[in-house]
């Protein structure tokens, strides 16, 4: 049983990473600048909304509606048809009232799906930036170190064209 969920969910995300995302996002070609990595890395870092502050992609709205449209169809409609039956016999108050939520619960949900699709592509940038700016570093061990120093040297009032050599003069020196 678990080899099947783990085989799912393997699936759901290569069919995300390889179909929706590049459906619904136009990346840019060209690499992130350090000042963009660094700032973008602390707003995510410290849990802040990156819609709009991550440069290199643009989402296209019409497209994230139409694949959440799909996708939500493919989870509504499914139990609805097994359940006709006994939706059939619900008085019609009943049946508006759920309307009324299920309408609510999509736009909640789309929102919730919108900002999940921002998030995984401005993680996939930040990724591919890191790995321009900080390739001995891994990602995931010392992003919320350089996101530190980076607020550090933001109050140092380090220069731009030192911060990487500052951040680089930390992160060794913290190793040591």
């Amino acid at each position: 049983m678990l080899r099947i969920t783990s085989w799912i969910n393997n699936s759901i995300t290569t069919f995300m990473q390889e179909t929706i995302l590049p459906y619904i996002f136009t990346l840019s070609d060209s690499p992130m600048l350090l000042r963009e990595l660094l700032h973008t890395n602390k707003m995510y870092q410290d849990g802040l909304k990156l819609e709009g502050n991550v440069p290199g992609f643009r989402m296209s709205v019409g497209k994230s509606y139409i694949v959440f449209i799909v996708l939500w169809h493919l989870i509504i409609v499914t139990p609805a048809i097994l359940f006709h039956a006994k939706l059939a016999k619900l008085d019609c108050h009943l049946l508006m009232i759920m309307a009324i939520l299920f309408t609510g619960m999509f736009f909640a949900t789309y929102a919730i799906f919108k900002e999940y699709l921002i998030d995984t592509v401005a993680m996939k940038i930040v990724k591919r930036g890191w790995e321009n700016h900080f390739p001995h570093f891994d990602y995931d061990r010392h992003a919320k170190e350089v996101a530190m120093i980076y607020a550090d040297a933001l109050d140092k009032e380090i220069p731009h064209k030192n911060m990487q050599l500052y951040i680089l003069e930390k992160l060794v020196e913290e190793k040591m």
